[in-house]
């Protein structure tokens, strides 16, 4: 598709699966580091 360009990044929709990627890695670092300790 035209939206996804080079890099996958499309007006608006880059960004907001950036933000939930980011969001859900820290998500698995606390959980990892809850369960570690």
């Amino acid at each position: 598709m035209h939206c996804y360009g080079g890099y996958g990044y499309g007006p608006g929709y880059g960004g907001t699966f950036a933000l939930i990627v980011v969001l859900f890695i820290l998500l698995i670092i606390v959980g990892a580091a809850c369960f570690k300790y």
